[in-house]
This record gives C-alpha cells, structure tokens and sequence, in this order.
C-alpha cells in the first residue's frame, strides 16, 4: 500500500502568521504552496519552497480566486479566459520562487472555493484545465474524484491525481461538506488517523449521516491551517508507518 499526504501551507502574509509550515513539513510528502492570489507574499512563499527541499517534499502551486481578503473561501464568477490567465499567472510565479529555491513546481491543484467549484462548474474547471494545459501539460492536476476538473483533465490528455481529505466530513455523494455546516471540519488527531487509515486500506469512509462512502485516492490532504494541524499530520503519519504503509509523493 502507497499513499501521498500533502498539506496547504506558504499561507501566511506579511505580519500575519498562519499555521506551521515547517512542522507540517516534516510529515507529509507533498506541499501545495500557496501563490500570492488567496494567501502568502513573495518572501513566504520562497521561504515555504526552501523548506521543502530540506525536507524532501515535492513543490507544488495550489491556485485560487484573486481573493486575499476571503482567503479564496467565496466564490468568484469569473470569464473563463481571465481565470485561465490568473491560474497560469500564478504557477509563473510560485514556479520562480521554487526555482531559487533549488526546486521545481511538480503538479497544480486549486484552492478553496475554485477547488469546490471545479467540481461542478464546467468553465470554471476546464479554465484551470486549460491554462495547466498550456502551461505545461506535464504537470499533473491534484482534484476530487468524480469532478469535472478531473474529467476534463484526464480528456485534455493531462494526468490527474484523485484526492481525499483527512480533516473534512462528508456528504454520502462522496462531495465536502460545506464549512458553514457544523461538523464540517474535523480536529480530533485520533480521529483523523484512524479515518486516514481507513481509506487507504479499506478505500471506505463514514459520511457526515452515517452511511459508508467509496474512497479512491492518491494523496490525502491535511489542512495546515486548522487547529491542531501538527498533531493531526504527525498521528496521521504514525499510523500509516505503523500499518506498514509507504508514504511517499505522487509526483
């Protein structure tokens, strides 16, 4: 059994301290830096890179809404072209500060409300497609199982990564549940771990109501900005070493 853990983190912002992104770095096998739209300035983000090629991990550009203030949680609509153009905006920048850095942007995935919306909304999702596409379709594209974003990813001839979340509940279309539901997120390391395992070994979790969910996933993907983020990844990764799981990056 081979499993990716990758984490949110290059999200602070100036004087603003969110998360901690070395500690989180030291457990997962993959980073989604932010890139400046909904979080991090410039000297967080090359710092974040610098931090994870001491610690081994694979370098990749979570892209979001042009929306600081909301840390990329609302919902933008967008004209397809120009989000395409932010999207590959962002991945030129992130991929500078990874380069001076010693390393390299490795796959995409979006962020926050883009994440949510690729998931149904057909130009928002073959807008990130595209500008991935153009940029360099090597590049693999990080998403939920099921989404439009991977459908029209994997048609485009791109390589998808289908992903599950250790922290997040669910509904039983196998879909997040939204923030603003009580229960949505969850904060119990033991819990989370024993959830994580769950999937990886069993490819089975228990919606938000009960029922059991199918899970497939690549990589599962620990919040580093929730309460308890370092202990959730540490308990997470544990649990996967003592069960005998690789750990290990996708990309």
């Amino acid at each position: 059994m081979r499993i990716d853990l990758n984490s949110d983190v290059g999200e602070s912002f100036g004087r603003w301290e969110l998360g901690d992104d070395d500690a989180v770095l030291a457990q997962v096998t993959s980073a989604n830096v932010a890139c400046g739209f909904h979080a991090g300035d410039p000297t967080t983000l090359r710092g974040c890179c610098e931090t994870a090629v001491r610690r081994g991990v694979v370098v990749g550009a979570q892209v979001g809404y042009r929306d600081l203030a909301g840390f990329g949680r609302r919902f933008i609509e967008m004209d397809p072209v120009e989000l395409a153009d932010d999207v590959t905006y962002q991945i030129g920048a992130l991929a500078a500060m990874a380069h001076v850095a010693g390393t390299r942007v490795a796959y995409v995935k979006p962020h926050g409300a883009l994440y949510n919306a690729t998931v149904q909304h057909e130009a928002q999702a073959q807008a990130v497609v595209d500008a991935v596409s153009a940029y360099d379709a090597s590049l693999p594209l990080l998403g939920l199982p099921g989404s439009e974003l991977l459908a029209r990813a994997e048609r485009a001839g791109l390589r998808t990564v289908r992903e599950a979340f250790a922290d997040r509940a669910y509904t039983p279309e196998g879909t997040l549940v939204s923030r603003s539901v009580e229960g949505a997120v969850l904060h119990d390391p033991a819990e989370v771990a024993d959830r994580v395992l769950r999937m990886v070994t069993e490819g089975r979790l228990t919606a938000i109501d009960g029922t059991e969910v199918a899970v497939q996933a690549e990589s599962v993907c620990l919040h580093g900005d929730s309460p308890g983020a370092v202990a959730m990844a540490a308990a997470v990764r544990a649990a996967l070493d003592d069960a005998g799981v690789d750990v290990e990056a996708f990309a």
